[in-house]
């Protein structure tokens, strides 16, 4: 298929609450799938809801990651999109999974920015 990109679409139910609500552990984490799988971070923001809850972004040159968290519901939703070609997004969802301690999750894959048979550079 010729795509532009990769959005991979998580959902991690049955979480370890605690990880769910813990902001430095959570930028840590998201940061730690982005450098180990070959992405190049360009900036981040992270912000901790009351009484609980996180959300976050990691932008990367390839596009970004970002977590939304319910820590009451043992729920997180993670978006991983990926144009590039050097970050292997795939590897960085499992990191999330397993860092979250998800016991229950799935994931969907979107190719966005489907494309006809025009050529790389080419204007119409």
């Amino acid at each position: 298929m010729n795509a532009l990109g990769q959005h991979i679409i998580l959902e991690l139910k049955e979480c370890n609450p605690k990880l769910l609500n813990d902001l430095p552990f959570l930028q840590a984490a998201l940061l730690e799938a982005a450098e180990c799988t070959g992405a190049t971070i360009i900036g981040k923001t992270f912000h901790q809801f009351s009484p609980h809850g996180v959300t976050g972004v990691i932008a990367i040159a390839e596009s970004h990651l970002c977590i939304h968290t319910w820590p009451e519901y043992e729920y997180a939703a993670v978006d991983i999109f990926t144009c590039g070609e050097n970050f292997n997004a795939h590897k960085a969802a499992t990191l999330i999974i397993n860092r979250l301690e998800s016991r229950n999750h799935s994931l969907m894959v979107v190719e966005r920015g489907v494309l006809g048979e025009r050529v790389a550079g080419q204007v119409s």
